[in-house]
């Protein structure tokens, strides 16, 4: 067997328990659900930079155990650490990224970025025929809108600037 298999090997046998002890911490205070739902029973009340052990995932949702407390969050209320091969050189890891990099897994980067995604299921042909208007709940998303002078001044006032992003490569569009 040689180096590369064996280190495969290795990283498919470790893979499994590093994702069940995977960290995450609130980004906001948020409700400990009994289920992944909205309207299910809340546990507790966690604050902001809570740190939780994830459990599961499940759609839009993350089974989490925060203390001696389990129960499910909203996946967009938490933040995970990130972990490259950038960052595990900063924090002296250098032997791993050059091991992961010898071996073709990772590459090395000038600029680290961690994008962070969830999907969305989508609506069931049954989920269409059963569709009822909600004209209250389109009056209030309706209220959101904002017209381009105010988008313009808030972006001017924020000092925000324009960025244009490319569509990527090869994905669904």
């Amino acid at each position: 067997m040689n180096l590369r298999a064996l280190a495969m090997a290795l990283v498919c046998a470790l893979a499994p328990a590093a994702w069940g002890e995977e960290q995450a911490f609130t980004n906001r205070a948020t409700e400990l659900k009994d289920r992944g739902a909205p309207e299910a029973g809340t546990v507790a009340s966690l604050p902001e930079n809570t740190a939780v052990r994830v459990i599961a995932r499940g759609g839009g949702w993350t089974q989490v155990e925060a203390g001696a407390q389990k129960g499910w969050v909203r996946v967009f209320h938490l933040r995970f650490p990130a972990t490259t091969v950038a960052s595990t050189q900063s924090s002296g890891g250098a032997a791993l990224s050059g091991l992961t990099s010898a071996l073709g897994f990772g590459r090395q980067a000038s600029q680290q970025t961690t994008i962070a995604t969830t999907g969305v299921r989508g609506l069931s042909p049954e989920d269409l025929k059963n569709a009822s208007p909600d004209p209250a709940a389109l009056a209030k998303v309706q209220s959101y809108r904002a017209d381009k002078p105010t988008a313009e001044r808030f972006a001017r006032e924020g000092k925000l600037a324009t960025v244009s992003v490319d569509y990527a490569e090869g994905g669904n569009r």
